[in-house]
């Protein structure tokens, strides 16, 4: 992602899934598990235990159950992985690597944001929609996403897998990326059930909305850079609310 022109996903061409990052930050955390340069500490392996939980959720038992009904019960498990991923992503207690591992997840996995529970406000975090899409929330690629679950379920296994005796945790420096990104970025906050607030970040020092920024992570705090000179990373914005907007690459 290093260097590249960011700009919002388009909505022609088939619909498919943004599975670059998640390709790549499996093989990094394969790679840095077999070498021992990353040995999960407590809260990498809680996330990863979390997660797991719900990569290997069996599927409702239906006696009698329609074809639909099953097709829902695919999607609802594909979805609370998704929130899952997110949850443990934004609550900013994992390591760097974790991070950037559960950002992948989450953005191959994004068609279930709101499939089959879409967002119960107008305000509610939404995020671009698939390509090959229209209007409303299209039907998610259920078997593409199903086929991604034997390998991460190996892989998070290993994450909450405990350490042999006699090693303690060890964390590897994350590689930092920057991008530009031509479009807006939209906080969201929860202050009750079913309640949504959401605001546009707009650039403190000329109130420009639309970028296009530059956005600079390393998986512990994201800068933005407006053409303007102002940089901050006093936005107020999560991980996924900058992440999950940005193209795969």
């Amino acid at each position: 992602m290093s260097g590249s022109e960011a700009t919002p996903p388009s909505t022609s061409g088939p619909q498919e899934l943004a599975v670059l990052a998640l390709t790549r930050e499996s093989e990094r955390a394969r790679r840095m598990l077999a070498a021992g340069e990353w040995r999960p500490d407590a809260a990498d392996t809680d996330a990863a235990a979390r997660v797991l939980a719900r990569l290997t959720a069996p599927l409702p038992t239906r006696r009698a159950g329609s074809a639909r009904a099953r097709a829902v019960d695919r999607d609802r498990r594909l979805q609370r992985i998704w929130r899952s991923a997110v949850h443990h992503l934004d609550a900013g207690a994992v390591s760097a690597p974790a991070a950037a591992l559960l950002a992948a997840v989450a953005r191959a996995l994004l068609p279930w944001f709101a499939v089959p529970n879409p967002p119960s406000a107008a305000a509610a975090p939404h995020y671009p929609l698939p390509r090959g899409t229209g209007e409303g929330f299209p039907a998610a690629p259920t078997e593409a996403g199903e086929a991604l679950l034997p390998d991460m379920t190996d892989l998070f296994a290993a994450l909450s897998a405990p350490h042999p005796p006699g090693t303690v945790p060890r964390t590897p420096a994350a590689a930092p990326w920057q991008t530009r990104y031509a479009g807006r970025f939209r906080h969201y906050g929860r202050p009750a059930h079913d309640v949504w607030t959401a605001d546009t970040f707009r650039c403190s020092g000329c109130g420009n909305a639309d970028g296009p920024w530059s956005v600079t992570c390393d998986w512990r705090r994201v800068t933005l850079g407006c053409p303007c000179g102002q940089e901050t990373d006093r936005h107020g914005l999560s991980f996924s609310e900058v992440f999950l907007v940005l193209p795969d690459a």
